[in-house]
């Protein structure tokens, strides 16, 4: 079965084209180095919560929007590989290619697939 990375993030809306070209980067980057589908969405629904909810979970400031992206990969074994080559790209230095959001409140996983239909 795959291997997915999900993410979370709170972009400043100023930032929504920003966070499209470096979206588009950094897709590109993984799909040469194994990444069979990566999908990034902007927030159109994303409500509040009371004791939790995506915009708790990153720390979602007024002027923001929530993200959710995942990528699909075969394997664990080739996602760890693909990092690990995307970190040494010269289109993921974040000097050429900075992330046009707060990092420290990015949430991210990699998840073992259970069931897909």
């Amino acid at each position: 079965m795959s291997y997915i990375d999900g993410f979370i993030a709170s972009v400043p809306n100023e930032n929504k084209e920003k966070y499209i070209e470096h979206a588009k980067i950094m897709a590109a980057v993984l799909k040469e180095n194994g990444a069979l589908k990566i999908v990034d969405t902007w927030g159109e629904d994303v409500p509040d919560g009371e004791l939790t909810s995506f915009p708790m979970a990153v720390k979602k400031e007024e002027n923001e929007t929530v993200i959710f992206s995942w990528v699909v990969w075969p394997s664990k074994a080739v996602r760890e590989a693909a990092w690990e080559k995307a970190m040494q790209d010269p289109r993921m230095d974040n000097e050429k290619n900075p992330m046009p959001f707060d990092g420290k409140r990015i949430v991210y996983g990699g998840f073992d697939v259970v069931s897909e239909v």
